[in-house]
């Protein structure tokens, strides 16, 4: 996985600090929900029971409505692996995330559909993430073919990057996307 530095305008970085914002306050709700399951109480809630509280709360609230589904899902989603990865002994328990620290989010979909990525000139690209549009980032390394996601991030100097990530399964190497 590479990362890219993003080039955003003013507004795609509202965009962008807003989806960080929704993936990082459903995250911080399941950490509560989790720490409030005790092991003499039925399960604690699965991904399915999850997503069908985030639909609750999407229709009764403006908030959650306003962003996108697809980064809030991949928030639970991420949960429910930190949570596998720390009852399987190789990780420690989920953490709150704090803003400024942990800002982030994830999109996973149909290339051309949900997310796309496309090549401007020879250091410069563009990747288009729901709701916020097409978002300017220096092409410094060839993308491969077998691109299925990306993550956004900020880091603590406030520099956003986007990460292209493959399918696990697909390591085989693929050719560049859009050879210079």
């Amino acid at each position: 996985m590479s990362r890219y530095r993003l080039q955003s305008t003013s507004d795609q970085e509202a965009g962008l600090l807003e989806h960080c914002g929704h993936a990082r306050f459903v995250w911080n709700l399941a950490v509560e929900q989790h720490g409030r399951w005790r092991p003499d109480r039925r399960g604690a809630p699965g991904f399915a029971e999850r997503c069908a509280q985030l639909t609750e709360a999407r229709a009764a609230f403006a908030w959650p409505r306003a962003g996108s589904v697809t980064v809030q899902h991949k928030a639970l989603k991420d949960f429910g692996q930190a949570m596998a990865n720390f009852f399987g002994g190789t990780h420690q328990r989920p953490t709150w995330r704090k803003a400024g620290v942990h800002e982030g989010f994830r999109i996973v979909g149909r290339r051309g559909r949900q997310w796309d990525v496309r090549r401007l000139s020879r250091k410069t690209g563009e990747v288009r993430v729901p709701k916020v549009g097409w978002v300017r980032f220096r092409w410094s390394r060839p993308i491969s073919g077998g691109v299925k996601s990306f993550r956004g991030i900020r880091d603590r100097a406030g520099r956003r990057h986007v990460s292209f990530a493959q399918v696990s399964g697909n390591r085989e190497p693929q050719p560049d996307l859009h050879p210079a």
